[in-house]
Formats: structure tokens, sequence, C-alpha cells
């Protein structure tokens, strides 16, 4: 499967880990966290799901929207008892770049 963000660990979760970030949207764009390029990374372990995500910018008013949006939706996926950690990041920046051709088609890019 490619990605739009570096994966590591279980294959089998990499569809359904992917299918559930896709149903994240960010609020403020109308757009899936993915297209907008907020995920930076998932790293998954024997008992841990690690997602890390970025915001448009520092100040974004829904980060602890989006945050509790992620865990809900890899709860839906992730086997029982596997812990859900999403960590916030600022390196690497989020840039336009970062968007999907969808997300810069949508913005009249």
């Amino acid at each position: 499967m490619n990605t739009s963000y570096p994966y590591a660990g279980t294959p089998s979760l990499q569809g359904p880990i992917d299918a559930a970030l896709r149903r994240v949207v960010d609020p403020e764009m109308a757009l899936t966290i993915v297209d907008v390029g907020l995920v930076v990374g998932v790293t998954v372990t024997a008992d841990r799901v690690h997602v890390r995500v970025t915001m448009t910018s520092p100040a974004c008013p829904v980060v602890d929207v989006i945050v509790e949006d992620i865990e809900t939706e890899l709860d839906t996926v992730v086997p029982a008892g596997m812990q859900i950690a999403v960590e916030l990041v600022w390196e690497p920046p989020w840039s336009p770049d970062r968007m999907s051709a969808r997300a810069k088609a949508f913005m009249g890019w």
C-alpha cells in the first residue's frame, strides 16, 4: 500500500489504519487530515500504534478535536488492548507541499 506518509509496522494493519485516518476531517478545511498532509508518520509495534501529526499552524484552534477524532477512529480498527498514542509534532513543519493533489484542487491551487 502506498500512503502519503511513512508507515512502519504490521502490514495487516496498514490499510485499516490508513482508512481510519482518512475518516478524520480537518474541520477548518473540510478535507481529511491525510489529504491536508497533517499525518507525519505511523509506527505500529506489537502493543502500540503511534501516530505523529502536525497542524497547519501552531495556533490551530481545532487541534484537540482532530487528536480526539484520530484516537476514536483508530480505536475502531486496532486490536483491543493496543495502546493508541497521537503525538503532535512541529518538525518537519507543515507546508502546502504536503497536501494531496485532491486537496490542492479543492483549494483551487
